[in-house]
């Protein structure tokens, strides 16, 4: 059985379909987790001593958090229409509420937080879009909360790999606190597939092997990265869309390949 496999469960009374917290994964940084809300459903809580990155995955929504108050925001009603999201930067210490104006599936992706940043909207408009890789090694990214962006820790990413393509290849890893070589990033990822009764693969593996698992993920599935390298695959006929979350002690995304792979990236 895998220690690193999250899979969904039943709404709790304030919409929780999946957690991810510093405790429950043994680290120290990325929090993650999913609501699934109800139309006129609301959430109320606090960010507490964590900035707070809310993305709005499907559906619409009313979001407020002291003075500022966003009406009405979200577009998309599926991850894979590939429209980028709205989202709402938050900094630790304040409280703020979500109300579903219609049904709607929230990430809360959070990180400890030190107050130096103001509350904000991102539209889908500041999402920047790219495309890396080649052939079956080709994925979409839309760049939620970027290095070039402000917040304290935080780094937010969604990523499409096409049917039959491979993600985060070849295996990378960002577990050494060694800049400007390589970060330190613990990384959640959130999976979604479609069509939804589909699966796809994610290993997560170190130089030496004291961490090797491969895990069949399927649709809403997290898999946490504390360490090593993390290469994914989506099977012909399922499109794969993920969720990246990444904290640690310097935001600086610096990463390093597999020697035994990195010739796939000269190519």
């Amino acid at each position: 059985m895998t220690s690193l496999l999250v899979r969904p469960t039943s709404p709790a009374e304030d919409g929780t379909i999946l957690e991810v917290t510093p405790e429950s994964a043994g680290w120290a940084h990325v929090g993650f987790r999913v609501h699934a809300l109800s139309k006129g459903q609301t959430l109320e809580s606090h960010t507490g001593t964590r900035e707070h990155c809310l993305v709005l995955l499907t559906g619409r929504a009313t979001v407020s958090s002291g003075d500022k108050h966003w009406e009405d925001i979200g577009e998309r009603m599926d991850v894979f229409e590939r429209v980028p999201p709205y989202a709402v930067y938050l900094p630790d210490g304040v409280s703020f509420q979500v109300e579903a104006t219609c049904d709607m599936e929230l990430a809360v992706c959070s990180a400890p937080g030190h107050g130096t940043h103001e509350a904000r909207l991102i539209t889908p408009e500041q999402i920047a879009r790219s495309t890396r890789g080649t052939g079956t090694n080709t994925r979409h990214i839309q760049d939620i909360l970027p290095e070039s962006e402000p917040a304290d820790g935080l780094l937010v990413v969604e990523v499409y790999t096409p049917a039959g393509n491979w993600s985060s290849y070849p295996p990378h890893k960002h577990d050494v606190d060694n800049l400007p070589k390589e970060s330190l990033l613990e990384e959640t990822y959130y999976h979604r597939l479609n069509p939804s009764q589909g699966f796809a693969f994610q290993r997560v593996y170190t130089d030496d092997r004291s961490l090797d698992e491969t895990m069949a993920v399927e649709n809403g599935c997290c898999v946490m990265v504390p360490r090593g390298y993390h290469p994914v695959g989506a099977p012909h006929g399922y499109e794969l869309y993920y969720l990246n979350v990444m904290a640690g002690p310097t935001r600086e995304w610096k990463f390093q390949n597999d020697p035994d792979h990195d010739w796939i990236a000269r190519q």
